[in-house]
This record gives structure tokens, sequence and C-alpha cells, in this order.
């Protein structure tokens, strides 16, 4: 499923057209689907082509996923996490599931041992306690119904299972949040902006001309507070640095490489005798 990585490299803001900054709209206003803008992203994000899945994503999730067997990828777009999951690995039963259908004909077509569905993460078509890791690379950021894609995703876990949960920070890629290059104080700052981080929005943002993507931005708390409830608990937290890959595509990036677009936490699903005090 395509999310904000798909941003591209940084320009000083007073550089940036409005009309490809987010545009805050109303939550009845509808990007295009997913659909028409598949090969989009299919095209430019897959298939290696991308250093930030290719040198920080998917080695992070191969890493932590490592001693799981049963491992659901919600919003799997064309499959690429869920064909490195299975890659050598027999032992594993892999599955992904995509609400796009030209998604999911495509990540069929390019096979890797790996099972395909077309579903929604609100709606998983799997039995209780199934899997003993699920992971969501870049989903939520598109999801309306929070509470019930974390309930979803919880109740497919195992009791000790993983939930890997990755996400454009919320804090750092917050609506309206930025680089400001100010060439009018003197002399001259740089700084990065951030916007109104506790403010829920939904938001259309062209990312490309003709390109349009809708977002749902939500501060930290409400992501951490919705996956306690649910009854999973956070073991850790990952905020790394831009990969060295992107940086070297995206020049101006380097001005900001110490403020990271990626926060992937693991979660581990409570015995259901357990309970987590709010």
């Amino acid at each position: 499923m395509p999310s904000s990585r798909c941003r591209g490299c940084l320009k000083p803001w007073h550089e940036r057209s409005t009309k490809r900054l987010r545009e805050v709209m109303n939550a009845d206003n509808q990007a295009p689907s997913w659909d028409e803008h598949a090969d989009w992203w299919i095209d430019g994000f897959t298939g290696g082509v991308d250093p930030e899945y290719e040198e920080q994503i998917i080695p992070l999730v191969v890493a932590e996923l490592s001693q799981a067997t049963r491992i659901l990828d919600v919003g799997c777009g064309e499959g690429q996490v869920s064909r490195r999951l299975a890659a050598g690995r027999p032992d594993r039963e892999v599955v992904g599931v995509d609400p796009t259908e030209r998604h999911i004909e495509v990540a069929r077509s390019r096979g890797g041992g790996v099972a395909y569905q077309l579903a929604s993460v609100d709606r998983l078509p799997f039995d209780d306690n199934h899997f003993d890791a699920v992971v969501a690379c870049l989903v939520f950021e598109h999801v309306d119904d929070l509470d019930a894609a974390i309930g979803e995703v919880s109740r497919v876990i195992a009791p000790g299972g993983t939930f890997l949960f990755l996400l454009n920070h919320p804090l750092l890629q917050t609506p309206n949040s930025g680089w400001i290059d100010d060439q009018i104080l003197d002399p001259p700052e740089q700084y990065w902006r951030i916007g109104a981080y506790l403010t829920e929005t939904v938001n259309i943002e062209e990312v490309e001309p003709g390109v349009r993507v809708r977002f749902v931005h939500r501060p930290l708390g409400r992501y951490i507070n919705t996956l306690s409830a649910a009854g999973l608990v956070l073991e850790h937290m990952h905020e790394p640095p831009p990969p060295a890959g992107f940086l070297a595509r995206c020049e101006e990036y380097a001005m900001a490489s110490t403020i990271p677009r990626l926060l992937a936490l693991r979660l581990r699903k409570l015995p259901a005798s357990a309970s987590v005090e709010g």
C-alpha cells in the first residue's frame, strides 16, 4: 500500500509549491483509489529501486521477525516485504493481504512462496490467534478506522506473538512539517518545522503531478494507547536515520540527516489473562 515514503527529496520550504504540499481537506474528500496509482507505486518503489526499502525497511523487518514461522503482512502491496520474509525459509507460512486488486495481481505474478489474498486490515479473513507475527509496513497512515484495524491485528496474533508496526514518523512528518531555509534572518537559519502534531487530520497530498494520495495523521500517543488497549505492549522502538542510499540520491536531505523518516515499533501480544493498566 502506498505511503508518504513516496515523497521526494527536500527542498527549502519557500521553494516548495503549496500544491505539492499536503492540502488539509474535509474527511469526506476522497483521493483516487489505490488501483488508479498502483503501477506508479510498483514501478517507483519496488523491485529493488527504492533505497529506503532495500537498505532499511526490509532488513529491519527480516531481522525483527527472524524467529517467526507464521507471518501475516497486512497492506502488503505487490509483496516485496512478504517475498523477502519467505525467501530461503521453507519452514514459514507467509501470507500477504492488500485491498488493492492490482497489487495482489502483481504480487501473485511475482510469486516467492507467499499466499496472497484481497482483504482489508479492518476485516482480516483469518481465525483468531492464527499467526505468531504480523507486520504492517507504512499502512496505518491510510487507515480510517484505527480501532477496528488494530483490534483485527491483535485478534489474529497468538498470545505472546509479535506485531511489527512501521510508520512514517508521526512527529517529524506531521502535515506542514518540513525543512526551513530562512534567508530573511541575518545570519540565515535552517531548521525543521513541525506542523500541528496533536491535531488528527485527513490530508490529500499531491506527491507527484497527477498523483494524489490520502493520509491520516495521528499523534504517536493515539497509536500507542490504541495498541495497548488491544493487548499489544511495546517492547522496542526504532528511529533510524535515513539510509545512505537515500541520502546519496537526495542530496538536499543531508541537511536533515539526523531527522528520522521512519518509526518502527515491536509489540508483544499479552496472554489472555494479562491486563494493561491505563
